[in-house]
C-alpha cells in the first residue's frame, strides 16, 4: 500500500508524519509518499527532515489537490492507494482493519471509514446528493434558515447513516480514502480542472458510473483536524465556488 499526502503549508502535516511514524513506520509493505505544493522554504526545510521515513516531491508550483495526488499515484504499483489529508491521524488497527475489509470483499472499488472530531464525535462528511441548493444552505450564515431545512441537510449529509454494518454510499470525503490502485488508474485518478474541493465527489461519481462499489465502514475510524476553510477564507470561498462551477457544468446543474 502507498500512502499519499499532499501538503501545502499545512500545519498539522508535522504531527501526522510523526504519528505515521510511530504507527507504520516499521511496517514492509506500506510506502508513505508526501507531495509538497511549493510550500514555503521554512516549511520545506522542515518536511525534509522525514525525508528517512516518506518519499518527499517538492514541486515548483503549486497546481492543486488532485495534481499531487496523481503524480503520487498514477505510476505506483501498489495494489491499494491511501488518500490520505496533512491533517488525518490514524491507528494501524484502523488501517489494517479497511484493507483486510478490501481483501475479503473484490467487489468493493473505495472504502471510507468514520471521521472523528478530536473529542469523538462524528464529521458528516459523506453526501448523498450534489445539488446547488444543499451547498447553498450549508453557506447560508442564517440559523433559522437551517433549522427550517434541517431535515434535507441531514439526509444531505447522510446524518442517518447506520453505525452497525457496511454501506453503500454515493459519495464519500477525500480527506482519508482507500481505493484499489487499479481502479484509480482506470479513471486515471482526479480530475486535475479542480485545483482544490469537488475533485473527491467527482471521483466517487465516475467510479459509480462505471458501476464500481462506494462503501462506509463505521467498524474503522480516523481523527481530522477539519477547519472548514472554505467557510472561513475569502480566497478558499472563491476557489470552492470556482470548483462547483465546473463540477455541475460537467455532471449537469442540479438546482434542488
Amino acid at each position: 500500500m502507498v500512502i499519499s499526502i499532499v501538503t501545502y503549508n499545512s500545519k498539522h502535516i508535522f504531527d501526522v508524519l510523526d504519528n505515521l511514524k510511530k504507527e507504520i513506520g516499521n511496517e514492509p509493505n506500506i510506502r508513505v509518499a508526501v507531495f509538497d505544493n511549493n510550500s514555503s522554504n521554512e516549511f520545506r526545510n522542515q518536511l525534509k527532515q522525514y525525508s528517512d521515513f516518506a518519499n518527499i516531491t517538492f514541486y515548483h508550483e503549486n497546481n492543486g489537490f488532485g495534481f499531487g495526488h496523481n503524480y503520487n499515484l498514477l505510476n505506483a504499483d501498489e495494489k491499494y492507494f491511501l488518500i490520505f489529508n496533512p491533517d488525518i491521524i490514524v491507528t494501524k488497527e484502523n488501517l489494517y482493519n479497511m484493507v483486510t475489509v478490501m481483501e475479503n470483499d473484490e467487489s468493493i472499488a473505495l472504502l471510507v471509514p468514520k471521521v472523528l472530531n478530536e473529542d469523538g464525535s462524528i464529521q458528516h462528511l459523506m453526501r448523498r446528493r450534489v445539488t446547488v441548493f444543499d451547498y447553498a444552505l450549508r453557506f447560508i450564515p442564517f440559523d433559522f434558515v437551517k433549522k427550517l431545512f434541517a431535515k434535507r441537510l441531514a439526509t444531505y449529509e447522510c446524518r442517518d447513516i447506520p453505525q452497525d454494518r457496511f454501506v453503500d454510499i454515493n459519495m464519500g470525503s477525500g480527506c482519508f480514502m482507500l481505493i484499489r490502485g487499479d481502479i484509480y488508474k482506470e479513471i486515471n485518478g482526479f480530475d486535475e480542472r479542480y485545483f482544490m474541493y469537488f475533485e473527491d465527489t467527482d471521483l466517487c461519481l465516475m467510479l459509480k458510473k462505471r458501476n464500481r462499489r462506494v462503501v462506509y465502514t463505521p467498524f474503522s475510524f480516523v481523527v481530522h483536524f477539519y477547519e472548514r476553510g472554505s467557510h472561513k477564507n475569502w480566497k478558499l470561498f472563491k476557489i470552492f465556488v470556482k470548483s462547483m462551477v465546473k463540477f455541475f457544468n460537467k455532471w449537469g446543474w442540479k438546482w434542488v
